[in-house]
C-alpha cells in the first residue's frame, strides 16, 4: 500500500532534483510512494516546470526550510513522511529498508535517517563521511542532507517542523532523541558542490560554529547571517 508522501524543499532547485528524483521513480518503489511534495520557497528557475513533469505537487510556502517542511507536512496524505534535500539521491535501492522500517510496530514512535555520502570520491570528502558518523555515533545528530523517514502519528506528536531559517533538522532530531533514531543501511548522496566552492575544512568550521552557537542559545536568525 502506498503510504509514503517524499517531501522536498526547494528554491531555484532544478539542478539538484535532476539528480535526486529518478531513483524516486524507481519500479520497486512505485508500490511504496503515494506522492511527492516540493515545498517551495519562491523559485524562479525550472523547479516548478520539473515538478509538473515529475507528477510532484507543489506547495507553495514563506521562505526557510522549516517553514517549508512544515507547511508541505500539514498537507501530506501519506501516513509515513520522507524529508529528503534536493540535492540529495538516494541509493537505487533506498526503498527496501524505508519498506521494512515502515512495517515494524515498533517504528511507528521512531525516525530513520540514511548513511551520507558524498558524490566526490577524493580523500577529503571520504574523511569529512566520517567525521559526519562519529557526529552521530557521539551526539546523535545526523544531518538534514540524510532525509528524515517519520510517521505522521509520530510527526505531529513532536510538533512537527518549526519556523526556523536554520537548525530545523537540528531541532527536531532533538525532541526525536537519539535512542529513537535509527540509520537505515543504505546511502543519501549529497551534492559535494558546496564543500567544493567554499572548502572541505571552512565549511565544516563553519557548520560546527553555528551548531555551538545554537546550542549556546543563539537565535537561528542571527546564525543565518554567519551561515550564508
Amino acid at each position: 500500500m502506498a503510504d509514503l508522501s517524499i517531501i522536498i524543499p526547494t528554491l531555484n532547485a532544478s539542478e539538484g532534483l535532476r539528480r535526486s528524483l529518478p531513483p524516486l521513480a524507481a519500479f520497486d518503489a512505485l508500490n511504496l510512494v503515494h506522492e511527492v511534495i516540493f515545498a517551495d520557497g519562491g523559485s524562479t528557475d525550472e523547479t516548478h516546470d520539473i515538478g509538473e513533469a515529475a507528477g510532484a505537487r507543489i506547495v507553495e510556502a514563506a521562505r526557510g526550510r522549516g517553514q517549508q517542511l512544515a507547511a508541505a507536512a500539514s498537507v501530506a496524505k501519506g501516513r509515513w513522511l520522507l524529508f529528503l534535500h534536493a540535492d540529495t539521491c538516494l541509493d537505487l535501492r533506498w526503498h527496501e529498508p524505508v519498506w521494512s522500517f515502515m512495517n515494524e510496530p515498533e517504528n511507528v514512535r521512531r525516525a530513520g535517517f540514511f548513511r551520507f555520502k558524498l558524490d566526490d570520491r577524493r580523500k577529503r570528502a571520504k574523511l569529512l563521511e566520517r567525521l559526519v558518523a562519529l557526529r552521530i555515533g557521539l551526539f546523535g545528530l545526523p544531518y538534514g542532507d540524510q532525509a528524515l523517514l517519520i510517521s505522521k502519528e509520530f510527526y505531529r506528536e513532536l510538533g512537527g517542523f518549526k519556523p526556523l531559517p536554520l537548525m530545523e533538522d537540528v531541532d527536531i532530531v532533538r525532541r526525536i532523541g537519539r535512542r529513537r533514531l535509527v540509520r537505515l543501511p543504505r546511502n543519501a548522496i549529497t551534492s559535494a558542490e558546496r564543500y567544493r566552492r567554499d572548502g572541505y575544512l571552512r565549511r565544516p568550521v563553519r557548520n560546527l560554529t553555528c551548531l555551538s552557537l545554537y546550542f549556546l542559545g543563539v537565535p537561528p536568525r542571527i546564525i543565518v547571517k554567519l551561515y550564508g
